[in-house]
């Protein structure tokens, strides 16, 4: 009887814990778990673990969480584990080709995008910002470049008019583990060759950051619809009403004009705002000091805040 491929996975947020799960209840001998280090988190901002290292320790796998991978010191420590194999999904750390070169199976990767599409940091986000029709996952082996190795397998999921980056970040998540364990199965038979990238078809997914979350209301209203779905549950698009942040949680597309950011209409279906070009209709927001309410809830309590001519993102006078 042959014993079980030795795999170390590498891996932090939610996303790649969910990978880690199936791994944990497949044959393969998870032998060691790398993560990024504890980061201050909450209103308290404790140092807290990550989902892969909470996950890793409630099954005694030992965690490792080196602050890079480049010195030799952390090679080290990774080929005293003899690994068959590397995991590594949505990790957050560059693995130079000293580390790749490793693993005896080399390194695979679960990446949340139909590659070459959406290599990088936000690719769930990117795809409903861009008004994709479609996502998935690809399973790649790994090279020193950025999301560039061969494909080994690819899972898709359509995107929806409804979709949010929290609900394709869901369903992804749920693709992803079993794509892995099949690629992984044929890895070990050598049945898996790969398929080589176009880096002509290559598009980058930018990190998100607060900024961009910002609500330029003089864009086309389609454009701010599929932002304020992409951002939502983080970054979460944000304006201004009267000088007081308001968050922007969901909207759908309409018709009206004005100057952009104007509401030119309020009422129990949503808060009319005038946009570059069309209007949106915002249906859940959120005040300062309050939570998130559908704008049935906030028209008929606050309904004064939300006059029409007050234009959102003004500058308070």
């Amino acid at each position: 009887m042959t014993e079980p491929l030795r795999i170390v996975f590498a891996g932090t947020p939610e996303f790649a814990a969910e990978h880690l799960k199936a791994l944990l209840a497949s044959p393969y001998d998870i032998v060691a778990v790398y993560t990024q280090p504890d980061r201050p988190a909450g209103r308290g901002q404790k140092l807290t673990p990550s989902p892969v290292k909470q996950l890793a320790l409630e099954h005694n796998i030992p965690v490792l969480q080196p602050p890079t991978l480049r010195n030799a010191e952390a090679q080290a420590d990774l080929a005293a584990l003899k690994p068959d194999l590397l995991v590594v999904v949505a990790y957050g750390l560059i693995l130079p080709q000293a580390v790749l070169d490793i693993p005896r199976l080399g390194c695979i990767n679960s990446h949340a995008s139909l590659l070459p599409r959406w290599r990088g940091a936000a690719p769930i986000q990117r795809a409903v910002e861009a008004g994709d029709s479609e996502s998935g996952v690809t399973v790649m082996r790994m090279e020193a470049g950025l999301d560039t190795g061969p494909m080994l397998l690819k899972v898709t999921t359509p995107i929806t008019g409804e979709d949010t980056g929290g609900s394709l970040h869901d369903r992804l998540a749920e693709l992803g583990p079993p794509a892995v364990i099949q690629a992984i199965t044929g890895l070990a038979v050598g049945t898996l060759p790969g398929e080589v990238q176009d880096d002509s078809l290559a598009t980058y997914a930018h990190k998100l950051n607060k900024d961009e979350a910002r609500i330029d209301w003089s864009r086309p209203a389609v454009e701010l619809e599929r932002l304020v779905r992409a951002f939502n549950p983080w970054p979460i698009c944000h304006s201004t009403l009267n000088g007081e942040a308001l968050k922007v949680l969901a909207a759908t597309l309409a018709d009206g004009k004005g100057v952009p950011g104007e509401i030119i209409g309020a009422s129990k279906d949503g808060l009319l705002v005038a946009c570059g070009e069309q209007a949106l209709c915002l249906t859940r927001l959120q005040l300062p000091g309050g939570k998130a309410l559908n704008f049935s809830d906030l028209f008929n309590s606050r309904r004064e805040k939300f006059s029409v001519g007050t234009v959102l993102g003004a500058v308070a006078q």
